[in-house]
């Protein structure tokens, strides 16, 4: 579900009915208050105790894009988890940077952008040289500002054009490196890599079924299987680049 928003920034508290639209209710656990205008006023709800505990909601340059609907097992849950132990398996007992899990709040401000990715990567000189901020809460840190160094996101039913269109178009603009894309919702999953440069993000060029991720330095492949329960199950193998 999407939901366009006014892009002007509020000239007074956000109780001020001149800077209100109507309150969205999208659900029972999720209604949309009326005083979010902007980025400011997205983040300032989304990193209250009043935001929805259930549910994904992204402000995306503009829109705010709700998605109700609860997550799927095999088709997204445990292709993230695939995803995230690859990536664990390649940093190893001594890793240069941390993998973040889905539910972390990413906010780019060149993008006009905050969401919660199904997962990203940053190296740690990207937090020390001032590129990637982390924001603390009253509960530890609740937020991730600027620019990681590799994003996932797993394509579902409600999420098509936010995943392949929306997100493609403003991480680029938030200048990330390598943005990773998968539908694993067909007969045999698809993969990309999707790496950065001046005019747009461009698909890494795979070898067979493995893509290459200059970030890493390994390349990755999803292999779908069946468990013994007859249900899909998605391994991710890896291996170094060669050369």
């Amino acid at each position: 579900m999407s939901i366009s928003a006014p892009t002007s920034s509020p000239t007074a508290a956000p109780a001020i009915a001149a800077t209100r639209r109507p309150d969205i209710f999208v659900s029972d656990n999720i209604v949309v208050p009326g005083w979010i205008v902007d980025l400011a006023t997205f983040r300032r709800w989304a990193t209250s105790t009043e935001y929805p505990q259930s549910g994904w909601i992204s402000y995306l340059d503009g829109l705010i894009f709700v998605d109700p609907h609860m997550e799927e097992l095999f088709t997204h849950n445990l292709v993230k988890g695939a995803y995230a132990f690859a990536v664990m398996s390649v940093l190893g007992p001594t890793p240069k940077g941390t993998y973040v899990h889905d539910r972390m709040l990413l906010t780019n401000s060149a993008a006009n952008l905050s969401t919660e990715p199904d997962g990203l990567f940053f190296f740690w000189n990207t937090i020390q040289s001032g590129r990637l901020g982390m924001v603390e809460g009253a509960e530890g840190y609740v937020e991730l500002t600027g620019t990681p160094d590799m994003i996932l996101e797993v394509v579902s039913k409600h999420s098509v054009r936010k995943d392949t269109v929306l997100l493609r178009e403003l991480y680029w603009k938030a200048g990330i490196p390598e943005f990773w894309l998968v539908d694993a919702r067909g007969a045999e999953p698809h993969f990309e890599i999707l790496r950065h440069n001046d005019a747009g993000y461009v698909a890494v060029e795979p070898s067979g079924d493995w893509v290459a991720s200059s970030i890493f330095q390994h390349q990755f492949q999803i292999e779908k299987r069946k468990n013994p329960l007859g249900h899909p199950q998605f391994v991710v193998n890896v291996q170094p680049v060669e050369g």
